[in-house]
């Protein structure tokens, strides 16, 4: 009697790297292989190396020794299937990714990443594909799941740069200034902010005004506080740029519309997303209001990089035991997420395309407010 080969499982990694994908690659891995009798394959590169049929064998040695790296063994790039940079070129990659999963006669394929993954995901399943996905990211933006892998290890890594910039902050009776990580969102600004100690926390939920931020500092010196330390998201904005846009708006409207009307919003809705997050301009405004030196550290990749934390490896591996698990009964469609400490399998459809932002009475919010740090409004 012949033996029945193994199914076959496909996993790719897509989008920016985030601590904890090796451990979430081992624990699928590890556990198709040793408990459901799958068989997995990784695609190199993200959905372009999938469309290339750029294939890596996850087997014995390859899942070896990866629980405590960082990045991704698979790479990882920000492509999508629909749009895709090829030799200068934007080029649509989705009947290659369907010849490819049809050409290893695919059960089904597993994507890990952040939103725009979530949403590629959720396209390809459309397309007929059984899909199913695990929430990495640092930024913590993915809905429907309390916790992303990789957002544990890059709050510890920004609280800790906060923590160090304290003693020279106070020796130079300065303010400094911490870019941290978050267009859209800033659930890692706030967390480092609350951990560290920050004096002043922007992030792009809330607009700011500087002339609130600049009197909050002026209040900690007149109480003896000779430095102050202030963390804003990368896509923090001030109310006033808010308000140029909105007029711009307006104005667009009166004297627009129809396509030429949309052509022009779109248009704006660029140019505002690059006027956030203008940490310089920031810096260079409170040190004219204030009359205190201002520094600038920006700490950019060093959040994405390095060993996943404790948590973070718990967590991808919970998150990717259960997604081998789901695979093996079938259960496609759906993103594997965390609600509570338990694992729950959410339908892609109620994640692709949205985005969790900090409420505005999240008790993260509170906390920061009842102990005196400044939000900017």
């Amino acid at each position: 009697m012949k033996t029945k080969p193994p199914r076959k499982i496909g996993i790719l990694t897509s989008g920016g790297d985030s601590p904890g994908i090796n451990a979430a690659i081992r624990g699928i891995g590890k556990a198709v292989a040793g408990h459901f009798n799958l068989q997995l394959i990784g695609f190199h590169d993200g959905f372009s190396g999938m469309a290339h049929n750029l294939v890596m064998p996850l087997e014995g040695e390859a899942l070896s020794g990866i629980l405590t790296t960082g990045g991704t063994i698979l790479g990882t790039n920000r492509d999508k299937p629909y749009s895709a940079e090829e030799e200068g070129q934007t080029v649509d990659y989705t009947e290659r990714i369907l010849q490819v999963y049809r050409q290893h006669n695919l059960d089904g394929l597993i994507c890990l990443g952040g939103g725009n993954t979530q949403e590629s995901a959720y396209y390809l399943l459309q397309k007929g594909l059984n899909v199913i996905t695990l929430p990495v990211t640092i930024d913590n933006d993915i809905p429907q799941t309390d916790m992303t892998v990789g957002f544990n290890t890059a709050m510890e890594i920004a609280a800790e740069a906060i923590d160090r910039l304290h003693s020279t902050a106070f020796s130079h009776h300065r303010i400094i200034i911490v870019e941290v990580m978050g267009r859209e969102t800033g659930w890692l600004t706030l967390g480092a902010g609350i951990a560290g100690g920050a004096d002043v926390i922007l992030i792009p939920e809330i607009p700011y005004d500087i002339h609130k931020v600049a009197e909050a500092i002026l209040e900690r010196s007149r109480r003896g506080k000779r430095f102050s330390l202030v963390a804003v998201a990368e896509g923090a904005i001030a109310k006033e740029t808010l308000q140029f846009f909105e007029h711009a708006r307006q104005a667009n409207r009166r004297l627009r519309s129809g396509n030429e009307a949309e052509a022009v919003e779109a248009g704006l809705q660029e140019i505002e997303k690059r006027s956030a997050g203008d940490t310089l301009h920031l810096a260079n405004r409170l040190q004219e209001f204030t009359r205190l030196q201002t520094r600038v550290t920006i700490l950019g990749y060093l959040q994405r990089g390095g060993a996943p934390s404790a948590f973070d490896r718990v967590l991808a591996t919970q998150l990717g035991t259960a997604c081998a698990h789901l695979v093996s009964q079938g259960h496609y469609g759906v993103m594997v997420g965390i609600q509570g400490g338990s694992v729950k399998p959410i339908p892609l459809a109620q994640v692709a395309g949205k985005v969790k932002r900090v409420p505005l009475d999240h008790s993260w919010v509170q906390g920061a407010r009842l102990v005196g740090t400044c939000l900017g409004d």
